[in-house]
């Protein structure tokens, strides 16, 4: 059958299905050309947006000596603390130090009442004078006896009688020369003096009060400060970064920071390595020592520990700022020559608060981007901005109009 020859009805719903389609397919093309008011300005813009270079900041990877440290918490600790105690009992007579004085070797300190100690050494020194004058007559009796005994006018036994005599005569001699030291010494600890060098804290104790050897409190404690070391521990699993510096013979670095990490207290050398790991922390003690001639370190403050293992000697090194971590790794953006930003994979090294070491990706030269990453993918156009690009002058205000309306003209 002929399209001529089909039914009208036939006809006329191929016409309106026709129709029905050539609308459709027009409503979706201008769909697709013109999109709804909500959304058609941002994608419009967005566009625009992604063929625009992004101004971002880069910082050249550079080769240099990069100091490889062990970061730790450490305890500052004198190395020698004493509490200063009185040797002999009875008052205490004079003070002679101040709270918090620095004070050297052998300074005097206190004073206790030496009075009982100089009649103790007196009659110490009377009955040694005493026993030696004992003694000299002993020893001539002997010479006599001697002279008697070769003429037969005495026993032997009354010859030995006398030696035991002079023997016994020596021998109190000897007991009152160690009292009378005894005596002398215990008069010399009346005077109190600093055993160590350091700093003093608070006295104990007030002048007038009874001390006694025996008191447990003392009258003062001397802090040596200069030198002073540090304690901090490092994990088992650094031990041997540790030990081979050690090997090497040159003293490690350490370096004392502040709790913020923003001031360095002091520098100083490691000193002592524990000899035993701690099997319940993990860790090996080390103790650092530090001149500590501007007193910045005290005694039980707390502080970040830095040692110095190991320093490469050209090592490629990036800001920290520049990394970035994602599914793929470890990756950077490195600008080529047409201003495009480039992602490159990255092997990383040692790092500290600033700056990261890169094994591979990156070689030196190779601008490295550190600020406007969020806007970056492979490939975008960036606009490197330069810091040291001076600022762009201040517009100068126009010129005062003349009364003739031109800009500077006179009025005639």
């Amino acid at each position: 059958m002929s399209a001529s020859s089909a039914p009208p009805s036939s006809r006329r719903w191929l016409i309106y299905g026709s129709v029905a389609l050539v609308l459709a397919l027009g409503v979706w093309y201008a769909a697709s050309r013109s999109p709804a008011s909500s959304g058609g300005g941002r994608n419009r813009w967005n566009v625009k947006a992604g063929n625009q270079a992004v101004p971002v900041r880069a910082e050249v990877a550079r080769q240099e000596a990069f100091a490889v440290h062990l970061k730790s918490i450490g305890t500052v600790t004198p190395l020698n603390t004493v509490t200063v105690r009185s040797r002999v009992d009875g008052p205490l007579q004079r003070i002679a130090f101040a709270e918090g004085q620095r004070v050297e070797r052998g300074d005097l300190l206190a004073e206790i009442d030496p009075a009982p100690y100089r009649i103790r050494l007196a009659q110490t020194e009377g009955q040694l004078q005493q026993n030696a004058a004992q003694l000299q007559t002993a020893r001539s009796d002997l010479q006599r006896f001697e002279q008697l005994f070769a003429q037969n006018l005495v026993t032997r036994q009354e010859l030995e009688l006398q030696q035991a005599l002079v023997a016994s005569r020596e021998g109190a001699l000897a007991a009152s020369k160690a009292q009378v030291e005894t005596a002398r010494l215990e008069l010399s600890y009346t005077r109190i003096e600093a055993p160590i060098a350091g700093r003093l804290g608070l006295r104990q104790v007030d002048t007038g009060n009874l001390v006694r050897a025996g008191d447990s409190n003392g009258l003062v404690v001397i802090t040596q400060t200069a030198p002073i070391s540090v304690l901090f521990t490092v994990p088992e699993t650094d031990l041997q970064q540790v030990l081979d510096g050690l090997r090497t013979g040159d003293a490690l670095v350490v370096e004392a920071w502040d709790r913020n990490e923003r001031s360095l207290l002091a520098t100083g050398t490691l000193r002592t390595v524990d000899n035993q790991i701690n099997v319940a922390t993990g860790t090996l003690r080390l103790r650092a020592e530090f001149a500590n001639a501007d007193d910045r370190l005290f005694p039980n403050q707390f502080v970040n520990v830095r040692l110095r293992v190991v320093t490469l000697p050209a090592a490629i090194v990036v800001s920290t700022s520049a990394i970035q971590f994602g599914s793929r790794g470890t990756y950077v953006y490195v600008v080529n020559e047409r201003n495009e930003a480039k992602v490159r994979d990255v092997v990383l090294g040692p790092a500290n608060a600033l700056l990261q070491t890169v094994t591979s990706g990156v070689k030196a030269g190779d601008p490295v981007v550190v600020e406007g990453i969020d806007r970056l993918r492979d490939g975008r156009a960036v606009t490197l901005i330069d810091e040291s690009a001076p600022a762009a002058p201040a517009a100068e205000p126009a010129a005062k109009s003349g009364p003739g309306g031109r800009p500077g003209s006179k009025g005639r």
